[in-house]
């Protein structure tokens, strides 16, 4: 890291070729064929521990975590010195750029705050710290199904999740003052990092499913990789999409967005369940979902819970949810169930396709905490009840919630 840094320091001075320090740096490491991540350091690996990290490799692996992984995954160089890349996944992350900034703002611009924090963490934390916070100030509706819940969230909660990890993978770690934003709007949260394009091109002028994979920082995208947090084919952009439009609830126009200024990259996603007049009642999210709703009406009574949202996660008073989320009880009658209801593990499984069509059966299995075989089980009997259906490949493809069997 000091040879570049007195490189740098040589071709500043005896130079008459006033470009920004950054650009010298992006050049010097072209011509170094290496990238800032991968440049190793002068700390010893030895003074530093990774539990987080061993941890994490453990619970999305669930394989046994040896140190020899940090060599074979660049993090610790042959002589046991630190790359810049391991120090940003070491416990104690002390590198000034690791950082985000996340804020939830009142209304529809940066006027008041209502929340306002920032982490200084490794990477791993940092995904961690930004998820909960987004998870804190969004929301998610649900409406009854003749025989199942269907939850309408605001946002793909694994769309945000992919968006996330790519900022922090691909952000440019060479901006000393630059870090992670997270913010959040009544209509939209917004994802901010320094670093445009590697090519130089407006990725708001490219088709995004012709974008090729260029990485930045290859070692932390591996390592994200190696944690299960992202594919190695590189196919965020588009699978942010993907996710998004698989949601029920999902209106065309509502895709997520990418911009690239001259020094940033923007990624923003929007509220599915805000509409022109603000947020929108679950009922008229609910009838725009599966307009023969109205067959399966609620009494006053049972109105929460046939229309409330997850008052436990986002903190709702169930008394008011029915008048914070606009449903008219009184245009619905009693409900005569019909139908057989979903066993409480096929309800899982639908909870979980919403919140990841990706998900795979044995993440479902792990998550809910059966065996593969009962997971597999719920699937045919989903499918064969019209709710549940598979599309593409097994490797590639997403579930998808059929609202009207």
């Amino acid at each position: 890291m000091c040879h570049l840094y007195t490189l740098l320091y040589i071709i500043i001075t005896k130079t008459e070729h006033a470009l920004p320090i950054q650009e010298w740096v992006i050049l010097i490491l072209k011509g170094m064929h290496m990238t800032w991540d991968s440049l190793p350091t002068q700390v010893d690996a030895s003074k530093h521990s990774f539990i987080i990290l061993a941890n994490t490799f453990r619970e999305q692996t669930h394989q046994e975590w040896n140190d020899k992984y940090l060599e074979s995954f660049g993090l610790v160089t042959p002589d046991g010195k630190l790359t810049n890349a391991g120090l940003l996944f070491v416990d104690n992350c002390t590198v000034f750029q690791s950082r985000i900034f996340c804020t939830r703002w009142t209304g529809l611009y940066k006027d008041d705050a209502i929340s306002s924090v920032e982490h200084r963490a490794n990477l791993v934390l940092l995904l961690k710290y930004g998820m909960d916070f987004i998870k804190n100030y969004t929301m998610s509706g649900w409406v009854k199904m003749p025989n199942y819940r269907l939850n309408l969230p605001d946002y793909s909660d694994r769309a945000i999740f992919e968006g996330l990890v790519n900022h922090l993978i691909h952000r440019d770690y060479t901006v000393m003052g630059g870090e992670v934003h997270i913010d959040i709007y009544d209509d939209r949260v917004e994802l901010v990092s320094p670093g445009a394009m590697l090519d130089g091109t407006q990725i708001q002028d490219r088709d995004i499913y012709k974008v090729p994979s260029m990485r930045r920082n290859p070692v932390i995208a591996d390592m994200f990789t190696q944690l299960d947090y992202m594919e190695k084919r590189g196919s965020g952009l588009r699978k942010m999409r993907e996710l998004t439009e698989k949601l029920p609830n999902f209106l065309q126009g509502k895709e997520p967005q990418y911009q690239t200024e001259a020094t940033s990259f923007y990624t923003t996603f929007y509220n599915l369940n805000w509409g022109d007049n603000g947020r929108m009642p679950v009922e008229e999210v609910a009838n725009r979902v599966n307009s023969t709703l109205e067959k399966y009406p609620v009494n006053k009574e049972s109105s929460v819970e046939k229309f409330g949202v997850n008052t436990k996660e986002f903190g709702v008073n169930e008394e008011s949810s029915v008048e914070k989320f606009g449903v008219n009880a009184d245009k619905f009658g009693d409900t005569s169930e019909t139908q057989k209801k979903v066993s409480k593990t096929a309800q899982k499984i639908i909870d979980l396709v919403i919140s990841d069509p990706s998900i795979t059966a044995d993440n479902m299995a792990n998550k809910i905490g059966v065996t593969k075989r009962a997971i597999e089980k719920n699937i045919k009997s989903l499918r064969g009840m019209g709710i549940l259906v598979h599309e593409g490949s097994d490797k590639a493809g997403y579930w998808r919630i059929i609202v009207k069997p």
